[in-house]
């Protein structure tokens, strides 16, 4: 697999013959206008909110899109040896629905403290699993794997492949909806935010990308005040599919190039949003999956009034009783 330098930003008919690569093995997502009195309340009767529902999406996430994007460049021989990830939940899931659409064999770490819902979903697509006690360790273990048993390492959020396949939520978004003012992406490594934000630049350069991360979780924050790609100590958020430990440099690159702002959430502002979003469109979504809500109803609220905003719901991977415990609390 051939990386570009970071200077070679993909065209859009680059990111187009990525959708087509991936074809039927990953949904086109719908986009639902959400209207009626709990979303004007939230956000003003007169901003037009968009979501883009890639909770819909096979593996329940976004995820597959980079992971099948990244394995389908995999020569025979490396699909023979089989792929690794590390993952808190979601990148899991999504390299076990992949390797199991490609009819390759996946191994892949998961943090110990993982919700067991999410480790029975990567069991029930083939996937081994491994449990390890932090992600640095993880880090390592996944690594190990790569080394020693010659297993293709299949990255969360980084690389040219990945951001290409994430890419594809933005040139759909772009597709069904004109004339967008803003698109609101939740950032955890940042390979969502830097695909989705190349696209909609691409397809309509006079939309605003705004990039959200828990407080918790602010590792492109720090990335973007430092000018390169930094690390936090630890996660602090219940958004843990946004609990990326650090930013990488290709993911990085794009999102300082691509998006216009960034800002912070707290977690009780996600759930809120997770409540506002079950009671209103009856949407289950995990924390992650509020956060670009969040954001709108929250920080940017004043700052798009009258606006026309594409919102990304990236994923649903919670059990009832998480999602229960959320919600109360």
């Amino acid at each position: 697999m051939t990386t570009e330098t970071h200077d070679d930003i993909p065209t859009l008919d680059d990111v187009r013959a990525a959708r087509e690569q991936l074809g039927d093995r990953i949904r086109t997502t719908p986009v639902w206008r959400w209207q009626g009195r709990d979303i004007e309340a939230a956000v003003g009767e007169n901003t037009e909110v968009f979501l883009k529902l890639e909770l819909f999406q096979y593996a329940g996430t976004f995820k597959p899109r980079g992971a099948l994007l990244n394995m389908l460049a995999l020569s025979p021989d490396e699909l023979a040896r089989g792929v690794t990830a590390v993952s808190a939940g979601n990148h899991a899931i999504a390299v076990g629905y992949a390797a199991r659409t490609l009819g390759a064999s996946a191994k892949v770490v998961m943090l110990a403290a993982a919700n067991p819902a999410r480790v029975q979903a990567c069991a029930d697509y083939g996937a081994e699993v491994v449990p390890m006690a932090d992600v640095h360790s993880a880090f390592d273990e996944v690594h190990r794997i790569e080394r020693e048993e010659g297993r293709a390492f299949i990255h969360p959020f980084e690389g040219p492949r990945t951001a290409l396949g994430t890419a594809t939520v933005g040139l759909e978004l772009t597709d069904q909806v004109a004339n967008l003012d803003a698109v609101i992406v939740p950032i955890g490594g940042g390979g969502l935010c830097a695909g989705v934000a190349m696209a909609v630049k691409l397809a309509q350069p006079n939309c605003q990308v705004i990039g959200v991360e828990p407080e918790g979780a602010d590792s492109m924050h720090r990335s973007f005040a430092a000018g390169e790609p930094r690390s936090i100590d630890k996660v602090r958020t219940i958004a843990d599919s946004l609990g990326a430990p650090y930013a990488a440099p290709y993911s990085f690159s794009l999102c300082q190039r691509f998006v216009d702002q960034l800002v912070k959430i707290t977690d009780d502002q996600m759930r809120q949003a997770m409540h506002l979003l079950f009671g209103s469109m009856k949407l289950a979504v995990e924390p992650a999956g509020a956060a670009a809500t969040a954001a709108l109803c929250g920080p940017l609220r004043e700052q798009l009034a009258g606006k026309r905003v594409g919102v990304i719901v990236c994923g649903t991977n919670i059990d009832a009783e998480t999602f229960g415990t959320q919600m109360a609390g």
